[in-house]
């Protein structure tokens, strides 16, 4: 039996990338990326294969675009014949508050947070529901159960990940295919990087545990929920973020 087929969106940087490389650590999966630049994808899967992963493949695609996911995916199903585990990791934000904030801010993250999963995950459900087989995990957020000064959009578009995976579990359960999501907290990516000292401080002073996540424990719970032996799991969210929100 060969190798399960993996697409992670927004895969080649943040935690996106993480849960790359963890799926190509444990040997069982062929991992395809997905991200909206040509240049990077490659120079990402070329240091994947620099660090000894050759099972890996990366796409340009605009996870906002359902005419484009529809050419892209059914490009993928005609090379690798199926994809049985989905990721739907991309995401955006553009931070203001609601009064200040404009209608584009608000249409490009509900688009690229929310929108993405309809558009990606609708034609690699058709192959799973084929197969008889799948494992979807959709990205949400710590600050979808809790909240966000300046992140209306943004946790709006997050907690609605919520609704699309109990909906989708509750109409696939019979189908062998389990549907879950993660809400990180506050990971340690480029993103993250960037915040100054004194803001850095005052974010990790509110965190049980006292530090970030790193990106490899949530790409870790990304694989268990992705296994065979997870199955029974369907319908969950799973928390990871240091104790800050203990919904």
């Amino acid at each position: 039996m060969g190798k399960k087929i993996v697409l992670v969106t927004g895969g080649v940087r943040g935690i996106g990338s993480a849960i790359c490389r963890e799926f190509l650590k444990s040997g069982k999966y062929f991992v395809i990326a997905s991200a909206t630049n040509a240049e990077r994808n490659k120079i990402w899967v070329e240091q994947q294969k620099k660090d000894g992963f050759s099972d890996v493949d990366a796409v340009v695609c605009n996870v906002t675009d359902y005419a484009e996911c529809q050419k892209v995916l059914a490009e993928l199903k005609s090379k690798y014949t199926k994809i049985d585990v989905l990721i739907n990791n991309a995401g955006i934000t553009r931070d203001i508050t609601l009064k200040k904030m404009a209608k584009e801010d608000w249409d490009k993250v509900i688009e690229t947070n929310l929108n993405s999963l309809f558009n990606v995950t609708k034609p690699i459900l058709d192959m799973m529901l084929d197969n008889g087989y799948g494992r979807i995990v959709n990205m949400s957020s710590v600050n979808a159960l809790r909240g966000q000064f300046g992140q209306t959009n943004y946790a709006a578009a997050k907690a609605g990940i919520y609704g699309f995976t109990k909906s989708l579990a509750l109409e696939t359960a019979r189908k062998n295919i389990t549907v879950n999501s993660i809400s990180p907290g506050y990971i340690m990516t480029d993103m993250m990087k960037d915040i100054p000292g004194e803001v850095m401080e005052k974010i990790i002073a509110q965190i049980p545990v006292g530090r970030l996540g790193q990106g490899e424990e949530v790409a870790r719970l990304a694989v268990f929920l992705a296994d065979d032996a997870s199955g029974y799991i369907t319908g969950a969210d799973f928390s990871i973020n240091g104790g800050l929100c203990m919904y």
